[in-house]
C-alpha cells in the first residue's frame, strides 16, 4: 500500500518536476558549463574547449563591471532592502489598526504590485524629468535627475526611490497577514504592564513578525541583486544618464548586455557573471539563515 501511495505522489509531482528540470535545473547547469567554456558561440552551441577561470577574470577586468555594475548593485541592495522593509512594516502596522475603509486602503497600496514594472518606470521617468513633478514639488525646475547629463548620484537616488516604492506592496501584504495572526493576548499583557506603543512594537510586534521579516529579507536581497527592469524602465535601453557611459549598470544589466547589447555574442562572459552573482546571493542567503537561528521566533 505504501509503495502504491509513493508512486501516486511521484505521479502528481511529475509535471512540476519536469518543468523544474527543463526551465530551472537544465539552464542552471548549462550556464555553469558555458561559464567555463572558451569563446562559446550561442548560435552553434559550441566553444573552443575548457577556459578555466579565464571568463571570470575577463568579467572582473571590465571597467564597467568594477566601476559601475558591482557598486550600483550593492547600493541598490543595501539601501532599498532595509528602507523598504522598515517602511512596509510601519505602513502594515498602520493599516492593521485602521477599521473604516481598511480593505480600500489595502487595495490601493497593493495596486503597484500588479502594475507592469516597465510602465511604472516610464511614469517615474516623467516624474523625475527636468520639468517633472519631483522638481515642481521641490522648486528645482530644470534639475537633472535621470535625463542626459544627470550625475550618477542623482540617477541612483531616483532609481532607489522607484525600487522602494515598487517593492512596498508585496511586503505590506506579507506583514499584514502576519499581524493578523498575532494573538491579541500578547498586546493585552503589554497593556497591563503599561508598555508604551514603541516598546510594544519593538518587544511584541517585531519578534512575533520575525519569520515574515526573515522571508521578506531573503527574497528582497535576491530580488535586489537581480535588479534590471527598473533600470530599463527609468533610464530607457542604454542604462545610463550620460551618453557613452555605463553609470546606471547593474550586474544583471551587464549579463543581458552580453547577449543583446554592447557586448553582443559574449554569452560566456554573461554566464560567468551569472555564476558569480549566484554565488554571492547564496553566500548572503546562508548568512541570513545563520543569523536567523538566534533572531527568529516561531
Amino acid at each position: 500500500m505504501e509503495k502504491k501511495n509513493n508512486w501516486k505522489a511521484w505521479l502528481y509531482l511529475a509535471p512540476v518536476i519536469i518543468l523544474l528540470a527543463v526551465f530551472t535545473f537544465y539552464p542552471l547547469i548549462s550556464t555553469i558549463g558555458i561559464a567555463f567554456t572558451k569563446n562559446y558561440n550561442y548560435m552553434t552551441q559550441s566553444g573552443e574547449g575548457f577556459a578555466g577561470f579565464a571568463n571570470f577574470k575577463a568579467v572582473l577586468s571590465k571597467s564597467e563591471v568594477i566601476k559601475y555594475a558591482i557598486p550600483n548593485t550593492l547600493i541598490v541592495v543595501f539601501v532599498t532592502v532595509p528602507a523598504s522593509i522598515v517602511i512596509a512594516l510601519l505602513i502594515a502596522v498602520g493599516l492593521n489598526s485602521i477599521k473604516p475603509l481598511k480593505k480600500l486602503f489595502q487595495t490601493i497600496f497593493f495596486m503597484p504590485y500588479v502594475t507592469n514594472a516597465i510602465a511604472v518606470g516610464m511614469v517615474f521617468a516623467v516624474v523625475f524629468s527636468n520639468n517633472g513633478l519631483w522638481n515642481v514639488i521641490f522648486n528645482s525646475l530644470g534639475k537633472h535627475w535621470i535625463d542626459s547629463g544627470a550625475s550618477s548620484s542623482y540617477g541612483m537616488t531616483a532609481l532607489c526611490i522607484y525600487i522602494i516604492w515598487h517593492a512596498l506592496p508585496y511586503k505590506i501584504l506579507i506583514f499584514l497577514s502576519g499581524l493578523q495572526n498575532i494573538d491579541k493576548q500578547y498586546y493585552q499583557a503589554a497593556s497591563i504592564d503599561a508598555a508604551g506603543k514603541f516598546k510594544t512594537f519593538m518587544n511584541v510586534t517585531v519578534p512575533l513578525l520575525s519569520p515574515q521579516i526573515l522571508y521578506i529579507m531573503i527574497t528582497s536581497f535576491i530580488g535586489s541583486f537581480k535588479e534590471y527592469s527598473s533600470v530599463v524602465g527609468l533610464f530607457n535601453a542604454p542604462g545610463t544618464t550620460t551618453s557613452g557611459s555605463y553609470n546606471m549598470y547593474t550586474i544583471v544589466y551587464f549579463i543581458y548586455d552580453t547577449i543583446r547589447g554592447n557586448f553582443t555574442n559574449q554569452v560566456y562572459l554573461g554566464s560567468a557573471a551569472a555564476v558569480m552573482l549566484f554565488i554571492i546571493i547564496l553566500i548572503f542567503t546562508v548568512i541570513q539563515f545563520a543569523v536567523s537561528n538566534k533572531r527568529v521566533h516561531y
